[in-house]
């Protein structure tokens, strides 16, 4: 058992101080003696000679601190990804109508970060890197290319797992996020702006470990939900995603993904995708090649409800399927969950964390407070299933969902938080309840890629395979909310 003790970089200041006083020592002039001059001069000469040499071992040797040693580690199985996709011109204003004919695309390249997982050249990224990827080119360490194709993707967790043929690749290490402590060195490794720099060597930036089990909501800008995250101050910018997060053991603890910035570079508030997460999707793709989303049976009250946690002490149940998991497991309408399998429930963020890392089968133990918080607490022991399979015919959504591109005027007439996306402005009865939908509703995004017209949209669901599940994020009434779907 290795403990944390052995965690904490080797600090220089020590061995600095021991560097400068033998070089001082060897600087001094040398005492008066009646020895010749010629001798005493030789004999100065060899041990100054010798003190110098001390010196410059006592300081290499402070150099190599952990940090550079889990460099060392990790380094070598990190990858570059760049990504070749086609993306639908939008006219810029009425004028471009006139020369960009309706449809036009574009090839467009991207790039990201990887890290290989196992030798025979399985990498772990982002989802969000590779969606909608035609091609794939990953360089490796030592700077050869190889084509990559995608095993299988989670938008949810916003996991992908790519492939490329070859054998006896270096593998990371792979640590816990589990015992992170705030305060503790990490390192982030990846390769922003691939592109402008002449060498395959992952980019490294140091950090702490801000914070731990942060959720960041769906915004205009971040249409996705990144749940139960790393927080670090290490610098996360453009091309680091899906690079590794690292201890200072050289250990991998989590997956780059987000930042939140007003710039779109790192202003000391990146975040990771825990290491666990990351590797149970993997397992679940490699094994089956989909990620098979656990269901419970219930909703709970959603980001209405937040402001009024701690007078209900948990979330609420607000629906229960008939004959469901927690049906069966005696969860009633009403009821406060307080806890699941140990954590505490604040909000609905805290309970959409926990069903994030079910399996299929698996039980969660949630603590509940019967008809509401003054209820009796009693413990309900959950059995999870398979997702119902909520299904909606491509065909049918475009037909029968008329959409308006958002624009400042609609913004203020409706009072819209959101300043760009998909206006609902008509749904046919199947579609509403197909997809949850309403009149009214901002399509902000799909999957984790913006929507800022009614054409991204119709062309994101044009870009989804049969059988694929993905999520819509929008706005309702100034609260952003999301479905989870699958193409049939």
């Amino acid at each position: 058992m290795i403990r944390w003790t052995s965690r904490r970089p080797a600090t220089l200041l020590g061995t600095v101080a021991l560097a400068a006083g033998l070089a001082s020592a060897g600087c001094d002039a040398p005492p008066a003696g009646d020895g010749p001059p010629a001798l005493q001069t030789a004999g100065q000469g060899a041990s100054t000679q010798a003190q110098r040499q001390a010196a410059t071992a006592a300081v290499n040797e402070g150099r190599r601190t952990a940090l550079v040693e889990a460099t060392s580690r990790v380094a070598p199985a990190v990858v570059s990804i760049t990504v070749t996709s086609r993306q639908r011109i939008q006219p810029r204003s009425p004028w471009e109508n006139f020369f960009v004919p309706e449809g036009s695309e574009r090839l467009v390249q991207s790039y990201g970060t990887g890290f290989v997982a196992r030798a025979n050249g399985v990498i772990i990224t982002n989802q969000h890197v590779v969606a909608g990827a035609e091609r794939i080119l990953v360089t490796l360490s030592d700077g050869t290319e190889a084509q990559a194709r995608v095993l299988g993707e989670d938008p949810t967790t916003d996991i992908a797992i790519l492939r490329v043929e070859r054998t006896g690749l270096p593998v990371a290490p792979v640590g816990r996020s589990a015992d992170l402590m705030i305060g503790e060195w990490v390192l982030a490794m990846g390769n922003p702006y691939t592109f402008m720099l002449g060498n395959s060597e992952p980019t490294v930036t140091a950090g702490v470990v801000s914070a731990t089990g942060r959720d960041i909501i769906p915004s205009p800008g971040q249409p996705g939900l990144y749940l139960d995250m790393i927080q670090t101050d290490a610098a996360i910018n453009p091309g680091n995603s899906g690079g590794p997060l690292t201890n200072a053991l050289g250990e991998v603890v989590g997956v780059n993904s987000s930042i939140l910035s007003s710039t779109g570079g790192s202003i000391g508030l990146g975040f990771a995708i825990p290491i666990e997460r990351a590797l149970g999707v993997a397992e679940e793709i490699l094994r089956t090649g989909s990620v098979r989303r656990a269901w419970t049976g219930l909703d709970v009250a959603g980001p209405e409800a937040m402001r009024d946690w701690r007078q209900a002490g948990g979330v609420v149940v607000t629906a229960v399927a008939p004959g469901g998991p927690a049906a069966r497991a005696g969860v009633r309408e009403g009821d406060v969950l307080v806890e699941a399998d140990g954590r505490r429930l604040r909000n609905y963020l805290d309970w959409e964390a926990v069903k994030l890392d079910l399996h299929v089968g698996d039980s969660v133990v949630v603590s509940r407070r019967a008809g509401g918080p003054e209820g009796a607490a009693t413990r309900a022991t959950i059995v999870t299933g398979d997702l119902p399979s909520v299904t909606a015919e491509k065909v049918t959504v475009m037909r029968d969902l008329q959409l308006l591109t958002v624009t400042p005027a609609i913004q203020a007439e409706r009072g819209l938080r959101s300043e760009s996306g998909a206006l609902v402005f008509r749904l046919s009865e199947q579609v509403s309840r197909a997809t949850g939908l309403a009149t009214g509703d901002v399509i902000i995004g799909v999957n984790r890629a913006p929507v800022r017209a009614a054409e991204e949209f119709a062309a994101a669901l044009e870009a989804l395979r049969r059988g694929q599940p993905f999520r819509i994020t929008f706005e309702r009434r100034g609260q952003y909310l999301y479905t989870d779907l699958v193409f049939r």
